[in-house]
């Protein structure tokens, strides 16, 4: 199935060109108050509000997917963790570019690094769109596979994870470019993109053979698969689960292939990935400029 979230938090089947507006299953969330579950409701209890939209779906009022504004599938996260340098050619790129891999060309690799963490205030959907805040810097796109967690894993083996798995989306990392650390630069608001909705795991087998493309007004930027993957989806768990007890609805972007490059405001952004779909998001500027100023270069770090 295809779960999407849009408008003023209605809550969506996807079916074709339209979706089905089944929010009424939303009434099965148990109620909570404070302090307030540190994880997403929503999918905790998905297979109980999936088959209760797919009982409402059929006279569930339809509305066309352009004619909406689209929200993260996902709304509370605990967390979100990103996987860097975790294609080859993507790797390779970095190495030969000084505005990529900030200075230390030859030793950064995923094993290396391990993952990071974004903040969970730059997550948007891709009705949203992304905003630039520091158009002096650059600031690029990256396509990313999102696995969205279905359940509490802690210590979980690569052989187990893909059962952990609610299921997936597509992503887009926005980098500003520079020498700050990497949450820093890719968790500004807006910068975590997910959508247009969530596939569940039972349609996709295997998260390890998908084609994913980005094009920046009709021009294709990254083009790959994720048979490219240095480190599959069951070895990324593997290594989150090791570190942090993973919750249900926290979100992992899984790394980018090579052709990062940079956006402006007034850019157009389709990103696909094959049995997921096609995610919209237009590019602009912040009307508030920020009085703060980063007395650091435009070079940095990749991912």
């Amino acid at each position: 199935m295809r779960l999407c979230r849009f408008d003023d938090n209605r809550l969506g089947l996807v079916d074709g060109s339209v979706i089905r507006d089944v929010t009424g299953a939303l009434d099965l969330l148990p109620r909570a108050g404070y302090p307030f579950p540190a994880h997403d409701l929503l999918i905790e209890h998905l297979d109980e509000i999936l088959d209760r939209a797919h009982a409402l779906s059929p006279q569930a009022r339809t509305v066309a997917v352009e004619a909406v504004t689209l929200l993260s599938p996902v709304a509370n996260p605990s967390k979100i963790l990103a996987a860097p340098v975790n294609f080859e050619k993507h790797r390779e790129e970095a190495r030969k570019d000084s505005a990529l891999h900030g200075n230390n060309p030859s030793t950064f690799t995923i094993h290396t690094a391990g993952l990071f963490l974004k903040s969970v205030g730059s997550l948007v959907g891709p009705g949203q769109g992304v905003v630039i805040r520091l158009p002096e810097r650059r600031t690029d796109h990256e396509v990313e596979l999102v696995v969205v967690i279905g359940k509490r894993a802690n210590q979980v083996s690569r052989r187990d994870a893909l059962s952990y798995v609610a299921g997936y989306a597509i992503g887009l990392d926005i980098s500003i470019r520079g020498t700050e650390d990497r949450s820093f630069r890719k968790s500004p608001d807006t910068y975590s993109v997910v959508g247009p909705w969530l596939v569940t795991a039972d349609e996709i087998r295997d998260p390890g053979a998908l084609d994913l493309r980005i094009a920046v007004n009709g021009e294709v930027r990254q083009q790959s698969n994720t048979r490219h993957f240095i480190l599959g989806v069951p070895e990324l768990i593997e290594m989150a689960s090791s570190m942090y007890t993973l919750h249900p609805g926290d979100l992992m972007f899984t790394g980018t292939p090579e052709g990062v490059s940079p956006i402006h405001a007034g850019d157009h952004i389709e990103a696909t990935i094959e049995q997921i779909g096609t995610m919209d998001v237009d590019v602009r500027t912040d009307e508030v400029i920020s009085p703060y100023v980063m007395n650091v270069s435009s070079t940095g770090a990749s991912q």
